[in-house]
């Protein structure tokens, strides 16, 4: 960040404020005159100007604040943006250390957001050191609840964390073995089957052979063979239908020359994409009605063959690929943080998420390709992903429309994760990024997904995530920077 704003601060004056004005601040009402002496002797006023920076996020906790007089704004910087979260003019509200009365653990505290005067403001000020210090002597009881609770939560949340992760990885895995067996199981099905038509075209070569075949014809034989198949190659892509049609037409003309078993031969051609007019091109270079029979088979035999190499190829293929969609998504051997092209972590999580999204769920992705890689830790990102991408489809319940889209916003690159489902509830909306908060039914959901993705895109890569909803169209914009963060 560059050009950081200084704080300059009127010196704090001591002893300024008595015991019974301290009382009529609701923090300090109910405590004895004892306390409040001690609190008058410890403690100073500060005047901040209109506009002035009392406290800058991040920076080390080093003072108590309780608003004497004045308008006040709390603030946290999202990215780029300065994003104001609390606007008070309440007197007696209190914010800084607010945490220095926890036991020390090695983990520096430092201020949660910033803090600037809208007006002319007063505070009464204590140090870090004697806030903490009169909260654990005047309120041990209290200390050990807060501790406890603080403790516990942070406990809580990554055993909960953990077990989600858990939960996620053991679905994807699921996931994966499910696609992974489909092309595995049609690949061992063509193999057996190709195996069966190598074994009928060794018989059949050898009737071939038996015949006494002219070696002219024979020769003649394997470049028809071999013009077949480069023309099927380059055939074009039927419909259903036309296939159908093709092998009656295909059926048809075998009757008409008595084909052995032609109504079983013909939709091999069929699938080949070769027409009548090719097998008659076929039977008039044979010049040999009785070697036409025997040809139409051998061909018929070669074409499978080839149409079972290509099933056997477009399955590891697509193992290959689920391979590569799973290495993409861990990233494993690649360095946490580096530049990315946020487009592969996507792709790779469709096709991880691939079973769970399911048929009922129609996926449109509109890309902008051109957009530059970004600075990120793109396993983080692809748990993002993940999050934002699980939650459409169980919105919608598994039918309608998941949208992702990624588009440049000013310096920035977003990532719009959109469903049509039944929209997020302004109440709901307000605390959707809340720890532990979740619409989902017990044991469905631990409220933690989008709170991991909000820290992940905001904490993590200096971005911000907003969730915009109707009914019918929810987007989730994650925004992410495309240059480095500068070093504070």
């Amino acid at each position: 960040m560059t050009d950081i704003e200084e704080i300059r601060l009127e010196p704090c004056a001591p002893g300024q404020l008595t015991p019974d004005e301290l009382r009529t601040l609701f923090l300090f009402e109910k405590l004895s005159d004892e306390q409040l002496t001690w609190l008058a002797g410890h403690g100073c006023t500060m005047r901040v100007a209109s506009g002035g920076l009392v406290l800058r996020e991040g920076d080390p906790a080093v003072s108590f604040f309780v608003l004497l007089s004045g308008t006040i704004a709390l603030s946290r910087r999202v990215g780029e943006d300065e994003v104001v979260t609390t606007r008070t003019e309440q007197r007696g509200v209190y914010m800084g250390a607010t945490q220095a009365y926890l036991r020390d653990d090695g983990v520096p505290r430092n201020y949660a957001a910033s803090m600037r005067a809208l007006s002319d403001s007063e505070f009464f000020v204590l140090s870090a050191d004697d806030f903490g210090s009169l909260m654990r002597e005047w309120f041990p009881m209290a200390i050990h609840l807060l501790e406890g609770l603080a403790l516990g939560m942070a406990n809580s949340q990554a055993a909960i964390g953990e077990r989600q992760r858990l939960a996620a990885l053991g679905a994807l895995s699921a996931g994966l073995m499910h696609e992974l067996n489909n092309p595995a199981a049609a690949a061992a099905r063509a193999t057996s089957a190709l195996r069966q038509r190598v074994a009928a075209m060794r018989m059949k070569l050898g009737k071939l052979a038996a015949g006494k075949v002219a070696p002219d014809r024979l020769v003649a034989l394997l470049e028809l063979q071999e013009e077949v198949i480069e023309r099927a190659a380059k055939a074009p892509a039927l419909t259903a239908m036309q296939t159908a049609d093709l092998e009656d037409e295909l059926g048809d003309w075998m009757d008409e020359r008595n084909i052995t078993s032609g109504w079983d031969v013909a939709p091999v051609f069929a699938q080949g994409g070769i027409d009548t007019g090719c097998l008659t091109d076929l039977e008039s270079r044979l010049g040999s009605p009785e070697l036409l029979d025997q040809a139409i088979h051998w061909i018929g035999y070669a074409l499978e063959t080839e149409q079972l190499m290509s099933d056997i190829e477009d399955a590891t293929g697509r193992v290959s690929s689920l391979v590569h969609a799973a290495k993409q998504y861990s990233h494993v051997d690649r360095a946490a943080h580096q530049w990315v092209d946020v487009h592969v972590g996507l792709d790779s999580t469709l096709v991880m998420l691939g079973h769970k999204i399911g048929d009922g769920v129609r996926v449109v992705k509109e890309f902008d390709r051109d957009l530059p890689e970004i600075p990120a830790h793109p396993a983080e990102l692809n748990q993002v992903w993940t999050n934002l991408i699980d939650n459409a489809v169980q919105a919608m319940e598994s039918a309608g429309t998941l949208t992702v889209r990624t588009f440049r916003e000013d310096e920035h690159l977003v990532v719009s994760v959109g469903d049509t489902g039944p929209g997020i509830t302004p109440e709901v909306r307000k605390r959707i990024f809340e720890p532990f908060f979740t619409t989902k039914p017990v044991g469905q959901g631990t409220g933690l997904g989008l709170d991991i993705s909000y820290r992940i895109v905001v904490n993590g890569h200096g971005g911000d995530i907003r969730v915009e909803s109707q009914p019918g169209d929810t987007r989730f914009l994650v925004r992410l920077p495309f240059t480095e963060p500068a070093s504070a």
